[in-house]
C-alpha cells in the first residue's frame, strides 16, 4: 500500500490510530480548546501566520516548477468552525494560478445522475496544482448517515470506495492533507449568533443552520466513525483543535508548509545552450 510521502513533524499526535487500534479513538477526547502549535502569545502567532503565508507562495513557485505532484488539501468540519478563514489566512500571498480553492455545495441535478465521486474527481488538481476543498467527498458520509438516508452497509460501502479512490490518487502521485477543524458546540453557538448580530455577516448564516446544529451528537458520531474508517496510511486525517481561529491558522499553515518542504522539491534542469546567454 502507497505510504505518504512525508509526514509533517507532530502532525501524527493529531490523526485518529489506523489499522486495529482505529476503534480506540473518541473524538470527544480531542480538545478543541488545545492550542498544540501556539507560542502562547496571539500578536506572535498571527506574524508567524503571516510569515508562513509568503513562505507558502515562494514554495508554490518552486512545486509548480517542480511538476511531480499535485497537492490537494482537504478543509472539513462543522459550520462555522472556520473553512473560509483558514482558506484566506493560509494561502492569502499564494498565487491563484497555482492555487485554489474549490467550495463544494449540494450535488446538481446533473451531478446526483453519477456517481457521488463524479464530480470530486473532476475537481482534483492536475500536477504542478494545489487544490483547496472547502467541504469534501466526505459531506457524503456525513449528511446522509445523519438524516438516515444511508445504511449502515452502504455507509461502510462509501468508507472503503473514498479509501480506494485517495489511495488511487496517492498512486498517481497526488498528495493528500486532510484536516478536520474541530471546534466544541459552544463556541459554534458563539459563531452562529455573531453571524445574526453583525449585519455584514448576516449573508453567511442560514435558517438550516440551526436544524443541523439540532443535530450536534449525530454529526459528532458520523465525524469519528469516518476518521476512525478513513485515516489512512496514505491519506491519513488531522484533526485540528479551531477554537482558536489564529491556532487552527497557524497549524494548518504550518503542515502545509512543512508537507511542501518534505517532498524535496527541485527545479529542473536549465534548458540546453540557456546558461551564458546575453539577451540584448
Amino acid at each position: 500500500m502507497p505510504k505518504p510521502r512525508f509526514q509533517a513533524p507532530r502532525a501524527a499526535d493529531w490523526q485518529p490510530p489506523a489499522g486495529k487500534h482505529a476503534a480506540d479513538f473518541k473524538l470527544s477526547e480531542v480538545d478543541p480548546a488545545a492550542t498544540p502549535w501556539s507560542s502562547g502569545d496571539k500578536e506572535k502567532d498571527k506574524q508567524q501566520v503571516d510569515a508562513i503565508a509568503q513562505e507558502l507562495d515562494e514554495l508554490q513557485n518552486l512545486f509548480y516548477a517542480d511538476g511531480r505532484y499535485a497537492l490537494l488539501v482537504v478543509l472539513q468540519g462543522m459550520d462555522a468552525s472556520g473553512k473560509d478563514g483558514a482558506i484566506r489566512a493560509v494561502f492569502s500571498r499564494t498565487s491563484p494560478l497555482g492555487v485554489h480553492s474549490i467550495p463544494w455545495k449540494a450535488p446538481s441535478e446533473d451531478e446526483r445522475a453519477h456517481d457521488y465521486l463524479w464530480r470530486i474527481h473532476h475537481g482534483m488538481p492536475r500536477a504542478r496544482e494545489i487544490v483547496v476543498f472547502n467541504r469534501s467527498h466526505y459531506e457524503d458520509v456525513l449528511v446522509p448517515v445523519v438524516n438516515g438516508k444511508l445504511t449502515r452497509e452502504r455507509t461502510e460501502e462509501r468508507y472503503r470506495q473514498i479509501n480506494d479512490f485517495e489511495r488511487m490518487l496517492c498512486e498517481n502521485a497526488t498528495v493528500i492533507l486532510k484536516f478536520m477543524l474541530h471546534i466544541s458546540s459552544e463556541e459554534q453557538r458563539v459563531r452562529l449568533q455573531a453571524r445574526v448580530d453583525d449585519p455584514t455577516k448576516r449573508w453567511k448564516f442560514a435558517a438550516g443552520d440551526l436544524e443541523v446544529r439540532k443535530h450536534w451528537r449525530d454529526y459528532q458520531k458520523a465525524y469519528q466513525a469516518l476518521l476512525r474508517t478513513t485515516s489512512t496510511e496514505w491519506a491519513p486525517w488531522t484533526i485540528v483543535p479551531a477554537n482558536s481561529k489564529t491556532h487552527r491558522n497557524l497549524m494548518i499553515a504550518s503542515i502545509v508548509r512543512d508537507t511542501l518542504h518534505g517532498l524535496k522539491l527541485r527545479y529542473p534542469p536549465d534548458p540546453p545552450g540557456v546558461a551564458g546567454v546575453k539577451v540584448k
